[in-house]
């Protein structure tokens, strides 16, 4: 069967429209937590990343259902039933033990801020930015010292510190090594007190690796992790070591200010953020987020769309126009459930970005999805391009909104993303039954406990099958048990309860037992090495 092909307007429509009806309707059901050890792992020098599994050969199928009238309007989709999160006291009778829930996130005004003036020069591959940092202790700690992360530093001759000043007074006697920027502050830091710094760096970017996105192609330069960043404290500075697979930095969520000026007017870019102007400057904020990543390319084509008030964004190269309508509609789809079904999209943007890396990499308002990807796209949803852009976009809300250490607990983030796609193509291609489980998961036979760190696998393969895809298998015997109204009610408190914050196992499970008196503990004990 053919792909049927709608204009992008009635796209939009059709979609919304259809998460509203199945939102309406109804689905088929579907010890003492370990401490995060927060110092440094030297990383194997001979473990080597294998390639990300996909199945070689995707079928064919039509990606949307044929409809028979389409309003040209558009609507956002709205859940019926009222739901108010339970507050860390409102515990249910029947639930045996009072879970202990983080305190509530300090306010909006003490989230760090960070302002860049940015100098691109694009067939260069270089950049000067000037960047400000102001720094509220939050962490209820008498602070004497500070790290930051410098990924930049991990390749060589790519980083250069210009200046470094704390409150008007230059920084001396600081280190650098590696991704590791620390220094002893001249005054020790109080709770609730405010410093202000300001740092002045260059990049001469490197030739960008395949595994990576961080770096310059012929036709493309991205910007990842490129700046100094102050990283999380909790009983000491979050900094985990890099590793041949997986992601190892954890980030607080923060404020930014991005002024850019690039030296070629041809250039194209993408970023985490809306363009504005300040005066001769390109600006771009962000608030609440984890990262601030651009991509600029004098060679992107460019796609848009719109749900609600989210601008949706698909940059592009020529010969993928197809695909990116493909993506274009995935994102709609997307954004439209999710907002429904985990909490309202953080973002005022989402800019899904072709790039040359073995799959996909998630940033907050900014997706990188592989060239391959497009090349091989099918004309269906059932494919890659389809499947781990919405896995890409689900880390919006399980990376962005949610954060955890990406290091010691990543099934917190890259298991709820996989499952995510799950809940994807149930909504949205129903008539697929068991095609994404099939495809996606079964083919690769997982084992292995769901709640590894990425240090403990041997091998890329063994960590993708215990904690994506065992982490699915996992989330799908949770929400079996629970049923689906327990199953999503929970899902919507705990995004909203750990909006812009940091959470651990131990508060997912504390917040699901608000939810619900029903015993999971043997699924915990199939899957999980530690008990909760």
């Amino acid at each position: 069967m053919l792909p049927i092909k709608l204009p992008p307007v009635l796209k939009v429509a059709f979609c919304v429209l259809l998460f509203a009806s199945l939102t309406f309707g109804c689905v088929p059901s579907a010890s003492t937590p370990r401490a995060p050890d927060y110092n440094l792992v030297t990383a194997d020098p001979n473990s080597t990343a294998t390639p990300t599994p996909f199945q070689p050969a995707l079928p064919t199928d039509a990606p949307i259902p044929s409809a028979t009238q389409i309003p040209t309007w558009t609507v956002v989709p709205t859940d019926t039933a009222t739901f108010t999160p339970l507050s860390p006291t409102d515990t249910p009778t029947s639930v045996p033990v009072t879970p202990t829930l983080s305190p509530t996130s300090a306010p909006v005004n003490t989230r760090t801020q960070y302002t860049f003036y940015v100098s691109l020069k694009y067939a260069a591959h270089s950049l000067h930015a000037d960047e400000t940092i102001q720094y509220t202790n939050t962490t209820g700690q008498i602070l004497s010292n500070i790290v930051l992360a410098v990924e930049p530093n991990l390749s060589s001759g790519c980083f250069s510190l210009t200046s470094f000043v704390q409150d008007g007074r230059a920084v001396t006697g600081y280190s650098l090594n590696g991704q590791r920027l620390a220094f002893d502050l001249s005054r020790n830091l109080s709770p609730n007190a405010t410093t202000n710094f300001a740092l002045s760096f260059d990049l001469l970017l490197p030739a960008k690796n395949l595994e990576k996105t961080f770096g310059y192609l012929d036709n493309q330069i991205n910007l990842t992790d490129w700046y100094p960043f102050i990283v999380p404290y909790e009983n000491g500075w979050i900094l985990h070591d890099p590793w041949s697979f997986g992601e190892h930095l954890v980030y607080d969520a923060a404020d930014y200010d991005v002024n850019l000026k690039v030296d070629d007017p041809s250039v194209m870019i993408a970023a985490s953020a809306l363009q504005g102007t300040n005066g001769d400057w390109l600006e771009y904020r962000l608030e609440a987020a984890r990262t601030f990543v651009l991509s600029a390319s004098n060679h992107f084509k460019m796609d848009d769309s719109a749900v609600g008030s989210v601008k949706i964004r698909s940059y592009y190269f020529a010969g993928d126009e197809n695909a990116s309508g493909e993506v274009v509609w995935m994102a709609t789809q997307s954004l439209g459930l999710y907002d429904v079904k985990f909490a309202p999209y953080p973002y005022q943007s989402i800019s899904i970005v072709e790039t040359d890396v073995p799959d996909g990499q998630e940033y907050d308002g900014l997706v990188f999805l592989a060239a391959k990807f497009y090349n091989q796209y099918n004309g269906s949803a059932k494919s890659n391009l389809v499947m781990i852009g919405t896995h890409e976009i689900a880390h919006q809300w399980w990376f962005g909104l949610v954060g955890s250490d990406q290091a010691e607990e990543p099934w917190l983030d890259e298991a709820m993303a996989v499952y995510s796609e799950r809940i994807f193509y149930q909504y949205n291609y129903p008539n697929y039954g068991d095609w994404w489980w099939n495809f996606r998961v079964n083919y690769f036979g997982p084992s292995g406990y769901v709640d590894g760190s990425i240090y403990d696998y041997s091998t890329f393969l063994s960590y993708v099958n215990a904690v994506y895809l065992n982490g699915a298998n996992f989330l799908d015997a949770l929400r079996t048990r629970v049923g689906d109204d327990t199953y999503f009610a929970f899902l919507k408190d705990y995004a909203t309860r750990y909006a812009h914050r940091h959470v651990t196992a131990a508060d997912f499970f504390a917040t699901l037992r608000l939810h619900t008196d029903t015993s999971f503990s043997d699924i915990i004990q199939e899957y999980f090495q530690q008990s909760h």
